[in-house]
This record gives structure tokens, sequence and C-alpha cells, in this order.
């Protein structure tokens, strides 16, 4: 996760063994970490490890964001914030324009890694996911 500082610069907690936690359990990691950050308490420990970064630059307004792999991790995906946009939507009826709320997702990653193709799909799978959340879904 990329955490701001009071200062206006980031800096890149890892969460570890992200992978055995629900989503309460990350973010009571995410909210720890960012507290730490900003209260210049983090261990060196508490920076190193990182494969992958979330970073949310939505947070300041901005739609999209280009964000910069913290070496040596493979990839970071930055999400924009969420607009009202219209849409074209396609129904059995035609084609109909709607409101929807949309978000642009960018994905930067390691090429000596990760292939374009991987890139690709893993950044399409998260967006599915994303489309598809179920507010009302128990945590």
């Amino acid at each position: 996760m990329a955490a701001a500082l009071p200062s206006g610069n980031l800096i890149v907690p890892v969460i570890k063994n992200a992978d055995l936690l629900n989503l309460a359990g990350l973010t009571k990691q995410v909210n720890d970490l960012a507290a730490r950050a900003r209260q210049n308490q983090l261990k060196p420990e508490d920076i190193q490890g990182g494969t992958f970064t979330l970073t949310n630059v939505g947070t300041f307004g901005n739609v999209m964001g280009t964000p910069i792999i913290n070496q040596p991790q493979v990839a970071i995906l930055a999400a924009g914030a969420i607009r009202k946009k219209p849409a074209v939507l396609e129904t059995q009826y035609g084609d109909v324009i709607a409101i929807r709320q949309m978000m642009f997702l960018s994905l930067s990653y390691d090429h000596r890694v990760v292939d374009g193709s991987l890139g690709g799909s893993f950044l399409r799978r998260v967006a599915d996911y994303l489309e598809q959340f179920d507010a009302n879904r128990a945590v």
C-alpha cells in the first residue's frame, strides 16, 4: 500500500501475509500502517519484502494516475476517483445511454517479470471483480 505523509511525500509500508487476511483484517492492517507512517513510527521491516502495491490516487480527486514501481516490487495498481459518467449500454432493445459510476485503473509492472498479456489479463480480472461487487455481501 502507499501511505501519504503530512509532508506530501509517500511511503510504501508492506502488509505482510495479505493473502491470508479477510477484508476486515486488511482494513485493520492498512489503518495501522498508515497511522504509524504518518507518525513516523514505521520500522525498517515495515517497508521491506513487498511484491505488489495498491495506491488510491482517487483520494485526491484524481481520476487516474501513472504509478511507478517501488523496486524490487513487481507491480503497482492505481485506483482513480469514482465519477458518474455517461456510458453506452447494450440491451435486448438496442443501445442506450445511461449514467454509470466509473473508475480508471492503471497498472505498472516490471516487464522483466510480467509480460503485457499477463498484466492486461490481471487488470481485466480486477475490473471484473469490482464491476460485480455486491455491497450487501457480508464481509
